[in-house]
């Protein structure tokens, strides 16, 4: 792993003894790492991560792991709403979608990589608890991206990826639609651990919460759209999970 700088955060406070049991990876959404950095150690901003990950690679370690940091802001993920209490966050240094989002380097991908196995084997974090912001907030955030290549990460003991899903039937289910159809797509999210309401039909939650799934799983579209490779994808991450659910 490359150099890890240390660049405290005041932004922090105590996990009140919650055990950490997921990993958040984030993109900045800023013109420069050192905007970011900047910002992520303003008392005045009042946010933060744990680290810090730049472009070639070096990382900066701004909250320590045991501390609480403030990167994840409202959301849910496996019925955990305080995602912030159980969660580490890393920050990869990307202008995002606002400024001219574009691929992650290999530095930076082969650093986070390595600072991810890291902790993931401090913390016993189990892969599908390995999400990007968008999973945890699928209202309000869409980072990393659609670009950002979990596949990569899941290659090197990081994450969880699939080529491919299980046969459905059904179709195509979109905006405006509604019914038992519906309701179990919905019930499919949640029980993967998308926090969404389960009621049939097909508002601007599910859609965004579709589209979520896509970012991570079936990057090649997203449009809030659960087409039947969306579906089929859904369907074999639910039955491989429940495969290797621990006791």
């Amino acid at each position: 792993m490359n150099r890890v700088m240390d660049r405290p955060s005041p932004n922090r406070d105590s996990r009140n003894g919650v055990a950490v049991s997921i990993l958040m990876i984030h993109y900045t959404g800023m013109k420069t790492g050192a905007e970011a950095l900047a910002r992520l150690c303003d008392p005045e901003a009042k946010v933060s991560s744990h680290y810090l990950v730049e472009e070639d690679g070096d990382v900066f370690r701004l909250v320590p792991e045991e501390l609480r940091a403030w990167h994840a802001g409202q959301g849910s993920w496996h019925g955990i709403d305080n995602i912030n209490a159980h969660s580490i966050g890393i920050e990869l240094v990307n202008p995002g979608h606002e400024w001219g989002y574009r691929h992650f380097p290999l530095p930076q991908m082969k650093a986070l990589a390595s600072l991810s196995r890291a902790i993931i084997n401090r913390w016993d974090i189990d892969a599908f608890n390995v999400i990007g912001h968008s999973d945890g907030a699928p209202l309000r955030k869409t980072d990393p991206g659609e670009l950002f290549d979990w596949p990569y990460l899941a290659g090197r003991g990081v994450g969880f990826w699939i080529e491919g899903g299980d046969p459905v039937t059904g179709g195509r289910l979109g905006p405006g639609e509604s019914g038992v159809m519906v309701e179990a797509l919905q019930a499919d999210l949640a029980a993967f651990g998308y926090g969404l309401h389960v009621h049939g039909r097909y508002d601007a939650e599910t859609r965004a919460v579709v589209a979520a799934f896509q970012r991570h799983w079936r990057p090649a579209v997203v449009d809030g759209v659960a087409d039947e490779d969306t579906r089929g994808r859904l369907a074999r991450l639910l039955r491989i999970r429940a495969e290797t659910v621990r006791p």
